[in-house]
């Protein structure tokens, strides 16, 4: 059974994951512009490599809503990587909490989206 709604919210999440991450490109993009890089192609290398995963989101949430399994996975990659670094930011002090829940609370909602789209469009057969 098909749950659109489900792949429809996980989606949003990819899609606005993805928008972050270009909005933090041109952030970067712009600091660099105004001469702020130490090293100018580990800036760009980090600017190029920002936009392939912003650009790996947006094509999973375009496949995710299509309710493509290859999608749903490398969302739930992507989450669990996105909570795995909010939890790693609990170790800097002082603790950036805005950038903690930023990050974490997304990629629990997206991990948890993705799950339970995977679970609503393959039911397990009754026996």
């Amino acid at each position: 059974m098909r749950s659109p709604a489900l792949a429809r919210a996980a989606a949003a999440v990819l899609v606005l994951e993805g928008l972050a991450l270009v909005v933090f490109a041109l952030i970067e993009l712009v600091g660099l512009g105004a001469g702020d890089a130490a090293s100018l192609p580990t800036a760009l290398a980090l600017i190029v490599l920002t936009l392939i995963g912003a650009a790996a989101l947006i094509a999973f949430a375009i496949g995710a809503n299509a309710g493509r399994s290859w999608a749903r996975s490398g969302g739930i990659v992507f989450q669990v990587l996105a909570v795995a670094l909010a939890l790693a930011s609990l170790t800097i002090q002082p603790v950036q909490w805005l950038f903690t829940l930023a990050v974490g609370v997304p990629g629990a909602l997206g991990f948890a989206l993705l799950v339970a789209s995977a679970r609503a469009e393959n039911p397990r057969p009754t026996e």
